[in-house]
C-alpha cells in the first residue's frame, strides 16, 4: 500500500510539472500577443510632416548633431577631397568585389587551417563570399611625405554595405552555417606601401594599421537564427570584435600583404647573359642498345623562374645543339648558371647524366667565353663518384651589362622569347609549354599532384609533389610543329597518385582544363592561371610560347 502511494505521488508531481510548463508557454504567448497589439495601438496616428528649416548660428544643438556627418576634408585641412576616387570605386566595384574576396579567402585560409585543429573543427569552408553591390565611400584622405622609400595614406572610410558571407563549419560530424550580412564599418586605417621599387606595381608589400578602434556593426545568423536579436549579445559581440581587431591591427601593429619578394624586387636588372649550348662529347650510355637521348636544362640557381631546355637528340652520345638562350641578370657577383644533362625516356622519369655550374663573377663583361665543362655527379668536390667519366659539355657565354641609360626597371625574365632552334619547318614553329604552379588543389582521398598534358596524341607529365595543395613545378615541354596550332587545343589535367601500394583509390583527378592555342599563335606568349573544371577552387598556371 505504501509503494502504491509513493508511485501515485510521483505521477501527480510529474503531471503537475507538465501542466505548469504548458501553462507558462500559453501565458507567455498570450502576453506577447497582447503586448504587441498594445504597443501598435499606442503609436500616434497623427504624425506631423517633417519641417525643413535653414540652419542659424544660434542652433548649436543641431550643428553639434551634424558634425560627425560632415566629411573630414571639410573639418580638417590635412584631409583632401577624393570624389574622383569614390567615382572610380563605384564603377570598378563589381570587379573589386571579386578580387578582394579572392584575396581575403587566400589570406584567411592558412590562418583558419592553423587554428581549426585545436578547436576540434574538421573543416571551415566559404559557401558564399560577396561584398554586395554597395561600395564604400571615402570621406577624405591624408597623405604623408617621408624620406624613406614608402607611401603612407590615411583614408577615412564609411561603408554601409550589403555583403553576403556564408561560412560552413563542420565539427563532430555536424555542419552549421554562419551568415554575415548588413555590415557597417567606419574607420581611419593607415595604409603603407613599402618598399617602393622600380618594378610594377612599384611596391613590394602593403601594411594596414588602424589609427583608432573602428565602428563595426553587422547582422549574424546561425542556422538561420538572428543571433543579434538575443538581448545583451549584440553589444557583447560588437565590443569583442572591436577589441580583437584593435589588439591585432591598432597602430603600430599592422597586417602585411606581400605583393612580391622585397629582396628580389629591390634588385634591378643589370644585364643579359647569352648562352649557346654548343655540343656534348663522350656521354654515358643509358639505353639498352648502347645509346642515349640527351638534352640540357639551364637555369639560374636559387631563382624562381622557369628553366630553359634544349631539344632532345635521339640515339647520340656526341650531340650538337648550337641552341641559344638568354637570362636576365640582377646580381652577377652572386648568381650562378647551372647546367644539367638528362637522358630522355619515353616511360618514367628522365635520368640525369651529369651537371656543372658557372659562377657569373668569372665572366668578363662583353667578352665571349667558350667553356668545356666536365660533367659531374654532384657539386661536392670530395665526392668519389665525380671521378667516373660522364662526358663533357661545351658552351659559349657572354655577359652584356646594361649601360646606365639602358637600365631596365621592369624587365621580366619570363617574358624573354628565344627563337625556334635550327631545323624548325619554315611554315611551322616550336610550341613551348611551361607548367608553373597550381593553387588550392584538393583531393578527396589524397593530394600528391602532378600535371598531365595531352596534345596531338602525345602525353607529357610533370614530376609528382607529395602532400601539397599549392605545388610548383616550373617544368617545360616542347612540341615541334609543321604548322601553327591555330585550330588545336591543349588538354591539361591535374592528377593525384597515392604513395601507398595497393590502395583502393590509387589515382584521383583534381581537375582539368582545355586551352585553345589560337591566342598563343597570335600573341606569341600567353601566361595565365586557369580555373580547373571539376575542382572547387583549384587553378593551374600555364605559360605558352610560340617560337618561329
Amino acid at each position: 500500500m505504501g509503494l502504491l502511494s509513493t508511485i501515485f505521488g510521483i505521477l501527480c508531481g510529474f503531471l503537475n510539472s507538465i501542466f505548469s510548463l504548458f501553462a507558462f508557454g500559453i501565458g507567455t504567448s498570450i502576453g506577447l500577443v497582447i503586448g504587441y497589439y498594445a504597443f501598435m495601438n499606442a503609436l500616434p496616428t497623427d504624425v506631423e510632416d517633417v519641417k525643413v528649416c535653414p540652419l542659424v548660428e544660434e542652433d548649436l544643438e543641431t550643428l553639434q548633431r551634424l558634425i560627425p556627418e560632415i566629411p573630414l576634408w571639410v573639418k580638417n585641412p590635412d584631409f583632401d577631397r577624393v570624389d574622383w576616387l569614390n567615382k572610380f570605386i563605384e564603377n570598378m566595384w563589381p570587379y573589386l568585389d571579386r578580387a578582394i574576396c579572392a584575396t581575403a579567402k587566400n589570406i584567411a585560409k592558412p590562418i583558419i587551417d592553423e587554428q581549426t585543429p585545436q578547436y576540434k573543427i574538421q573543416s571551415v569552408e566559404f559557401e558564399t563570399f560577396t561584398l554586395g553591390t554597395i561600395p564604400p565611400t571615402f570621406q577624405g584622405m591624408k597623405v604623408y611625405t617621408t624620406d624613406d622609400k614608402e607611401l603612407i595614406m590615411e583614408p577615412s572610410i564609411k561603408w554601409a554595405g550589403n555583403p553576403n558571407i556564408i561560412i560552413a563549419v563542420t565539427a563532430y560530424g555536424l555542419k552549421a552555417t554562419i551568415q554575415v550580412l548588413d555590415l557597417q564599418v567606419f574607420g581611419i586605417p593607415r595604409i603603407t606601401l613599402k618598399p617602393l621599387v622600380g618594378i610594377f606595381p612599384c611596391f613590394a608589400s602593403i601594411f594596414v594599421s588602424l589609427m583608432n578602434k573602428p565602428h563595426v556593426d553587422f547582422g549574424l545568423k546561425l542556422l538561420g537564427v538572428d543571433l543579434m536579436a538575443i538581448p545583451g549579445l549584440y553589444r557583447f559581440v560588437q565590443e569583442l570584435i572591436k577589441d580583437q581587431v584593435a589588439n591585432m591591427y591598432l597602430w603600430p601593429q599592422a597586417l602585411e600583404v606581400q605583393i612580391m619578394d622585397p629582396e628580389q624586387a629591390l634588385k634591378r636588372p643589370l644585364g643579359i647573359l647569352d648562352v649557346t649550348v654548343v655540343k656534348a662529347v663522350k656521354l654515358q650510355r643509358k639505353d639498352l642498345l648502347g645509346k642515349s637521348d640527351p638534352y640540357v636544362k639551364l637555369n639560374l640557381r636559387e631563382e624562381k623562374v622557369a628553366f630553359k631546355k634544349t631539344t632532345v637528340k635521339r640515339s647520340n652520345l656526341n650531340p650538337e645543339w648550337n641552341e641559344e638562350f638568354s637570362f636576365v641578370i640582377k646580381d652577377p657577383a652572386t648568381q650562378v648558371l647551372e647546367l644539367r644533362v638528362y637522358d630522355w625516356d619515353q616511360v618514367g622519369t628522365h635520368e640525369e647524366m651529369g651537371l656543372n655550374v658557372v659562377p657569373l663573377k668569372d665572366l668578363t663583361p662583353d667578352e665571349p667565353k667558350v667553356l668545356t665543362l666536365v660533367l659531374l655527379k654532384t657539386l661536392n668536390p670530395n665526392d668519389p663518384q665525380n671521378d667516373k667519366p660522364r662526358g663533357q659539355l661545351v658552351i659559349e657565354l657572354v655577359y652584356k651589362p646594361f649601360k646606365e641609360d639602358e637600365m631596365l626597371d621592369d624587365i621580366d625574365d619570363s617574358g624573354m622569347m628565344e627563337k625556334a632552334p635550327e631545323g624548325t619547318p619554315a611554315g611551322g614553329g616550336l610550341l613551348v609549354i611551361i607548367v608553373h604552379e597550381a593553387q588550392d588543389l584538393e583531393g578527396k582521398y589524397h593530394t600528391n599532384p602532378h600535371v598531365r598534358l595531352l596534345f596531338k596524341g602525345e602525353e607529357r607529365k610533370t614530376k609528382r609533389i607529395k602532400k601539397n595543395r599549392d605545388p610548383r613545378w616550373d617544368e617545360e615541354f616542347q612540341f615541334r610543329l609543321e604548322e601553327p596550332p591555330t585550330n588545336d587545343r591543349l588538354h591539361v589535367e591535374v592528377y593525384s597518385t597515392s604513395s601507398r601500394i595497393g590502395l583502393l583509390h590509387s589515382k584521383e583527378s583534381l581537375g582539368h582544363v582545355s586551352i585553345n592555342l589560337v591566342d598563343v599563335v597570335h600573341n606569341r606568349r600567353v601566361n595565365e592561371k586557369y580555373q580547373l573544371i571539376d575542382s572547387r577552387n583549384g587553378r593551374v598556371q600555364i605559360e605558352l610560347q610560340w617560337r618561329t
